[in-house]
């Protein structure tokens, strides 16, 4: 997106209550990957008007976009994946402050490896991946199943700060993450039980609707 245009958009957004800025301050200060305002704020609006009752996050890291949904939608809950020690404890800590813990539970582990315990707690009306970029193909494969037919899953990052269309990368690790990323997008794109659009808001955002019945001609 035009820098300017960003800077503009990102400007109209009102002010965060406190305990978001201060956990947008800490992340800043820790490297502590958070979505972007414009992808945030495109969440949450599709969120609202979906109105899901059960959320599943792929991802938490200080629960930052846990909180905003739940602070956007206060009749959802949420359960959350976090295999990182430091950040799971991080983000049980702001989710208390909150006073979210009644409705955000936090699952300790490798999305890979949580299938059985995180589906327990479905079927979810909507999935939010945010983790591993790398992984992405296969988080939607192992958790597609426990998301209701009409509900939607939501990849982040899926533009990848424009390297997944850009000029040839000279750091090979990145050209690789780059590659996956858009090797998911092109799968993404060719699921028939899906209806996939990418928005170019924040890092790019991949909504995917559910087909079912009722949906087979959306």
């Amino acid at each position: 997106m035009n820098v300017e245009l960003q800077d503009y958009l990102e400007s109209l957004i009102p002010a965060r209550p406190g305990i978001f800025a201060e956990m947008e301050a800490f992340a800043k200060e820790n490297n502590v990957p958070i979505m972007e305002p414009l992808g945030m704020e495109l969440l949450l609006q599709i969120l609202r008007i979906h109105q899901p009752s059960k959320i599943l996050e792929i991802g938490t890291a200080i629960g930052y976009s846990a909180l905003r949904m739940a602070f956007a939608l206060p009749g959802s809950r949420i359960v959350s994946i976090e295999r990182d020690m430091e950040r799971y404890t991080e983000a049980k800590k702001n989710i208390k402050k909150a006073g979210a813990s009644d409705r955000i539970q936090i699952i300790h582990g490798d999305a890979l490896e949580t299938v059985e315990e995180a589906s327990s707690h479905g079927p979810f009306d909507a999935i939010f991946i945010d983790a591993a970029k790398g992984q992405y193909r296969k988080f939607f494969s192992l958790y597609s199943s426990f998301l209701r037919d009409g509900g939607i899953m939501v990849s982040d990052n899926v533009l990848f700060k424009g390297l997944v269309y850009g000029e040839e990368i000279e750091n090979k690790r990145l050209s690789k993450l780059a590659g996956k990323i858009n090797g998911y997008n092109q799968w993404l794109m060719s699921q028939k039980e899906y209806v996939t659009t990418i928005i170019p808001a924040g890092d790019g955002i991949a909504i995917s609707l559910k087909r079912g019945e009722g949906y087979e001609k959306a």
